[in-house]
């Protein structure tokens, strides 16, 4: 059974202490069923495809001296392989799989530590000749992590060893005294410190610590992108918010965090924390999402935030919610786990179809026109699948999904001193020293949580509960046990006493669609609103309007009250115009009259956007034009 520090983030210091795999478990609701597809399809699904597209196979090519004409896949390719061993660790029950893709991977690795399939054989180009693409110290990121992950869940075996010494290598290669280099991909430096704290291994901290200063100094070559892209423009603690590629910059910060918290560097934390506050404020969107631009991946400028060409790629909600899990243990504030929640329903959990075999790279919040359904057996363009793609030539996004969701008890509580906070809601168990809870709720579609002590010290201790950020305006109340309700504002709500077995805690969410305004300098959606309930974003899709017709004739009247609708739909007053067969000069004075059909009042069925896109090609927004 996994242990307490069966978890992949395990700081040594910090305002709380998160809790393993062995300690927290979800038994029910919506991220259950999320899991078990994860665990019953998913992770197959991305065995199936490495191995069908020769993935898997480039560690024996390399092995065998045939990688020079056989090699497959992107350079970054070894990286979804570890991803893979990564979440099989952390799933459970696998080890003989793990046994058989850890005996591929170790042909590969030469006698020094290197281990990569696309450089430094012959015919291939020297190693770590292209540091600003060629991705060799990312993919050791992930080997590392996954690594780790064995060793905390499973127990150290020929995995963890294979990926120390490619830790040792990289040391070797990359410390004070030898090459003054940085991967033009962060990822590595979180690894390294993760895998400080499992063997006390100070050297890992320090070539972490090594790499993050160096960013920022101009140390790769500037590009078609320019220096910002890689973060390589200033130095991490003179930054003032996240820029570049979307995934590069989170996976940085998470690194930087890492690197702060174990060193005391509290000047460093300070910084990402404002970069955070920044980039949370000014450059996401309403359901979470990171990153504005397509060709480059990256984030745009303050408030550039369109949503027909949102990118809001599936790592960057990865990378997000690993960032904010590292600054609420850091910290303990909740607006992190606010970010977290927000991007794991409206992020996460839209990327995968219903069966786990299809997945979004790239998460638009406005879809123009109808999606073609992709070939099942072919691979699609990165992010340019209109629906759900069962593979991509470019397939971080699916591994990366599976690795969340197979470790995501862990986000749900820590512990500290004084008792035990809970962060994110679903029915689940908590075991943990002298504490037993068990949590019931139908979360996020009611927002009652219930939470019921099994076991308790017979001392006085403080139950934490996150009241979401969502909850502003509205009145969430907490029952403690002796039966007094109180009202509870965002942020923390607490009740501290002696508990006994049997005493119950009642947090009740105001969980009733809302509308929400745009701030009005995100020129792209004025005139526009959204609808959220709870934590989950809603949308508008042409599969449920009336004549089959495009969402882009559906207005809404925000003046009018939102009604709760069957299978947790949303129903909003407004109404839907006929299509438009006129061929017409898009401006006109404004004096003059438009010529639109004329509308026709009905209630527009709005679902949750995580669901979109699971009944066949379809248009879709979020944001919708009001009435007028």
């Amino acid at each position: 059974m996994a242990g307490p520090r069966a978890t992949p983030v395990v700081p040594s210091r910090g305002r709380l202490r998160p809790l393993g795999l062995g300690e927290v478990r979800i038994t029910g609701g919506f991220w259950a069923g999320r899991r078990r597809t994860n665990a019953t399809a998913t992770l197959d699904h991305c065995r199936y495809w490495m191995e069908r597209v020769g993935w898997i196979g480039n560690f024996r090519a390399a092995a065998e001296g045939r990688i020079r004409h056989d090699r497959r896949g992107r350079e970054f390719a070894d990286s979804d392989v570890y991803k893979l061993l990564e979440a099989m660790a952390w799933d459970g029950d696998r080890d003989p799989e793990i046994a058989a893709l850890t005996e591929a991977v170790a042909l590969a690795q030469e006698p020094d530590g290197y281990l990569g399939t696309a450089y430094g054989r012959p015919g291939q180009q020297p190693r770590y000749s292209d540091l600003a693409w060629g991705h060799e110290l990312y993919c050791y990121g992930h080997l590392i992590q996954a690594g780790v992950a064995q060793t905390r869940a499973r127990g150290e075996g020929e995995l963890a060893k294979i990926a120390r010494r490619a830790a040792d290598h990289v040391c070797t290669a990359f410390g004070k005294q030898a090459r003054d280099g940085i991967c033009g991909h962060p990822e590595i430096e979180t690894a390294l410190v993760e895998l400080f704290r499992t063997t006390g291994d100070q050297r890992y901290l320090d070539q972490a610590a090594l790499f993050v200063e160096r960013r920022g100094q101009h140390t790769l070559e500037d590009g078609e992108f320019g220096r910002a892209y890689f973060q390589d423009d200033v130095p991490v603690r003179e930054a003032t918010v996240f820029r570049g590629h979307a995934v590069r910059a989170l996976y940085l910060a998470a690194g930087a965090v890492d690197v702060a918290v174990e060193t005391g560097d509290s000047a460093l934390l300070t910084a990402v924390e404002h970069q955070w506050e920044n980039t949370v404020a000014r450059r996401t969107y309403l359901t979470g999402g990171m990153g504005s631009h397509h060709r480059d991946e990256a984030f745009g400028d303050d408030h550039v935030l369109p949503p027909d060409r949102a990118y809001s790629e599936t790592c960057a909600g990865v990378a997000s919610t690993m960032l904010a899990w590292r600054l609420l243990l850091a910290t303990g504030n909740p607006r992190y786990a606010d970010l977290a929640e927000r991007t794991l329903f409206n992020v996460v959990a839209t990327s995968p179809s219903r069966d786990g075999r299809s997945f979004f790279y790239a998460n638009t919040l406005h879809r123009r026109t109808r999606g073609t359904v992709p070939a099942p057996d072919q691979e699609s363009p990165r992010a340019q699948s209109s629906l759900r793609a069962p593979w991509f030539a470019v397939s971080c996004c699916p591994t990366n999904v599976a690795r969340t969701l197979a470790a995501l008890p862990t986000q749900l509580a820590t512990t500290d001193d004084h008792g035990i906070q809970l962060h994110q809601y679903a029915d689940a168990e908590i075991t943990t020293g002298e504490y037993a809870l068990r949590i019931r709720t139908d979360y996020p579609y009611d927002g009652t949580v219930t939470v019921t002590v099994d076991r308790t010290p017979p001392r006085p201790w403080t139950l934490s509960l996150r009241v979401p950020d969502w909850a502003r305006g509205a009145t969430a109340w907490l029952t403690d046990p002796t039966g007094t309700r109180r009202p509870v504002t965002p942020g923390t709500a607490t009740v501290t006493r002696a508990f006994r077995p049997g005493d119950e805690i009642t947090l009740t969410l105001p969980v009733t669609p809302r509308w929400i305004a745009p701030d009005p300098r995100i020129d792209s959606v004025r005139g526009t609103v959204a609808v959220q309930r709870g934590p989950v974003v809603y949308c508008a899709e042409s599969v449920d309007l009336p004549g089959d017709r495009d969402v882009d004739t559906v207005r809404v009247d925000p003046r009018g009250p939102l009604e709760d609708g069957p299978g947790n739909t949303v129903v909003a007053p407004g109404s839907v115009t006929a299509p438009d067969a006129g061929e017409h000069w898009p401006y006109r004075p404004l004096d003059e009259a438009p010529p639109t059909p004329e509308p026709r009042p009905t209630g527009i069925v709005l679902v949750p956007y995580h669901s979109w896109a699971n009944r066949g090609p379809s248009t879709m927004r979020v944001w919708v034009p009001t009435e007028g």
